[in-house]
This record gives C-alpha cells, sequence and structure tokens, in this order.
C-alpha cells in the first residue's frame, strides 16, 4: 500500500472492527509508538501488547477522521473523534482516576505518523488526558 491517506484509513477501520490483526500488519515490524502522555514503545509485538490491554479497559469508535498527508509520502496527521466507554479500570491511569463504570466519553484527537515503504513507521496519539478524566467523573486533580 503506498498511499498514505488509505494506508491511514486502513489503519482506522481496522481499529473501528477491532481487527488487531489487521492493524499490526499494517506496521513496521520496528515501528515507534509513542503512547499519550506516556512512553514511547518499539516494535509491533509491543504494540499487539497495547491493543490488547485497551481492549480489556475501552470500547472505542473513530468518528469524524481527517488525514492529511505530506506530498513525500513519508508523514501523515490524523484528526478525530473518540467516542468511546470506560468500561474496566486501567490500572495505568493516574492515581484518582475514578474506577471504570461504563462510563461514555466523546474526546478529540489526532496522531502523527512516519510512514515507510507502504506501512507505518511511527504512530505518535494525542488526546487531552485531563478532559478524558474529566469526562469520566474525575477531577483536574487526577490528570496530574
Amino acid at each position: 500500500m503506498t498511499n498514505g491517506a488509505a494506508l491511514i484509513g486502513a489503519y482506522y477501520e481496522a481499529f473501528n472492527r477491532g481487527d488487531w490483526a489487521g492493524m499490526l500488519a499494517l506496521l513496521t515490524e520496528d515501528v515507534i509508538h509513542d503512547i499519550n502522555q506516556g512512553g514511547r514503545e518499539v516494535g509491533r509485538e509491543a504494540f499487539g501488547r497495547f491493543l490488547e490491554r485497551m481492549a480489556r479497559h475501552y470500547q472505542e469508535q473513530i468518528t469524524d477522521l481527517v488525514i492529511l498527508t505530506h506530498p513525500s509520502g513519508e508523514r501523515a496527521a490524523a484528526e478525530f473523534t473518540v467516542e468511546g466507554r470506560y468500561v474496566a479500570t486501567d490500572p495505568e491511569l493516574p492515581p484518582g482516576t475514578p474506577p471504570a463504570s461504563g462510563q461514555s466519553y466523546t474526546l478529540p484527537a489526532g496522531a502523527f505518523f512516519a510512514l515507510r515503504e507502504g506501512r507505518i513507521a511511527r504512530v505518535t496519539n494525542y488526546y487531552n488526558l485531563g478532559l478524558w478524566i474529566r469526562l469520566i467523573g474525575g477531577s483536574a486533580a487526577a490528570s496530574g
């Protein structure tokens, strides 16, 4: 797949289907994953573990997707809305974050991508963690 917009579109289509294998197939083996307001993980295997963790704690769909690409074909960005439910308490969230009780949220978000040889080589996600915590019933203090 060489078209950056089509590649990113396929990535989010797989996400919305819960097709983790399909998502992983779109990544380079050495993909870099910059986790929102968190660390950096390297490798398709680590990305797969991240997806499994997310699937345990959240039910999410991406809507209002807008994809931007650089003419070089080496970079892309996406802006979107995350429609979700917090279904199981995620122990990796900041102290003071409310436990999961099926809270619904609608959250603006974005991602930046590096593309290489028809695959995604870097994913950098961003959303406002403090806003998300407030949307699920927490206080601003929990977001750090």
